[in-house]
């Protein structure tokens, strides 16, 4: 279904599922510089970079080279053989882990009505949290809900967006229960309760591993149930990038995708090309002098303070490696959108400027698969299931799973 609108215009650099726009280098796009400048600039950068990088390496002498910086050249993918590299935590992220962890076990699952529910129990649905072992062996902490009477009709794996977490999504839990549905939430790398400095994501890649492992995971606990993948922002271009592999497409049901994070630009050319050089010379550097603002991603403005007051949402400026990633990941998924061959339903907003509209419409139009459904709310911003009218994007969530379930 698709709607007349008028889309708005997006604001710079993006971080995809923030609800944050960062300005990178945010004077550069309003210099005026001729193409031969840009060139002179982009090799002047390049050289000196390079060289910073080959001293770097020679004063390392015959030191072993820190995960991270190893980390960077491989792009790791879940196999059966086993688990990579454990990726060792320094003393500033173990206890940035350890404080994040406890606040996301205390984040309440379920919201009953009449109040009567016990730890881990209510009238609808049981509920707990629970820390897997990553691709990379780090720990990734989970969430659970699952109908408390009745057997499950079918599974919604569900990846959140770039510097939010899973019990964001308590309240669509408890819609999805409410109609038999089961549902299991991942936070990434970086992000709620799981392992690693708060916002930063080494590698996309990593995330897409652990989503594969992670629904592996739940298929494995619950055989013959029918699954779905649902991505945020970010986390839908992490679903979408999943989707390509043969074997996760065959595994599921089908997708959906809100506002998800398929056409980021960089502010200029120039920042796009010193990008990669600066994601391995100061990965975890923040633009601090980047625009804090940010922009609605809701009309609804108790879930604008709830979101920018929740301790577990990352709040500070997009750090370099984690912006490349997604200039990267954006720009891998529009080059391979004619591959995309899974069911898929597409959400988004014609307001949203964070992500946008217009790249989902394409999406739509030039997938090549066979059931493909795309729904556009006029008017609508970001955070599609924090909008006032939630209730009613939960219910053309559910209904679309539930004819996908009928023609099966």
């Amino acid at each position: 279904m698709e709607m007349d609108r008028e889309f708005l215009p997006l604001e710079e650099l993006t971080s995809g599922a923030s609800s944050r726009i960062i300005p990178v280098f945010k004077g550069v796009r309003r210099s005026v510089l001729s193409r031969e400048t840009s060139l002179r600039v982009l090799a002047f950068l390049q050289s000196i970079s390079l060289w910073f990088l080959l001293l770097i390496r020679l004063r390392g002498g015959r030191r072993k080279p820190s995960s991270v910086a190893d980390s960077s050249v491989e792009c790791p993918m879940w196999k059966e053989a086993g688990f990579r590299k454990a990726c060792k935590l320094s003393p500033t992220e173990e206890e940035d882990t350890r404080r994040r962890r406890a606040m996301a076990e205390a984040v309440v699952m379920v919201f009953p009505s009449d109040g009567n529910w016990e730890e881990g129990i209510d009238l609808r649905c049981r509920f707990h949290s629970f820390v897997v072992m990553g691709t990379r062996r780090n720990a990734l902490f989970c969430r659970s809900w699952v109908p408390a009477i009745g057997n499950m009709k079918a599974i919604l794996v569900i990846i959140h967006g770039l510097n939010e977490h899973s019990g964001r999504y308590a309240h669509f839990a408890s819609q999805l229960t409410a109609c038999s549905f089961g549902v299991y939430a991942m936070d990434w790398i970086g992000h709620g309760g799981s392992d690693g400095l708060h916002g930063y994501v080494p590698s996309l890649d990593w995330v897409v591993a652990d989503t594969e492992m992670f629904l592996e995971k739940i298929k494995s606990e619950n055989p013959g149930v029918p699954c779905f993948l649902f991505g945020h922002s970010t986390g839908g271009a992490v679903v979408l990038k999943a989707a390509l592999f043969s074997h996760m497409e065959t595994g599921l049901k089908g997708i959906i995708l809100t506002s998800p994070a398929l056409r980021v630009k960089p502010t200029h050319a120039l920042v796009g090309a010193v990008a990669p050089i600066f994601s391995l010379v100061l990965p975890k550097y923040q633009f601090r002098g980047a625009n804090k603002r940010g922009i609605p991603v809701s009309r609804d403005p108790a879930a604008m303070m709830a979101k920018y007051s929740d301790p577990l949402v990352y709040t500070g400026p997009i750090r370099i490696r984690t912006g490349h990633e997604i200039l990267r990941i954006s720009s891998h998924l529009m080059q391979n959108i004619r591959s995309v061959v899974v069911p898929f339903l597409v959400l988004h907003g014609t307001a949203d400027r964070v992500t946008d509209p217009l790249a989902s419409r394409d999406l739509y139009e030039q997938a090549a698969s066979r059931h493909k459904d795309i729904k556009l709310y006029d008017g609508f911003l970001h955070d599609l299931l924090f909008e006032p009218e939630r209730e009613e994007i939960a219910r053309d969530i559910i209904s679309w799973m539930e004819n996908r379930l009928a023609i099966s």
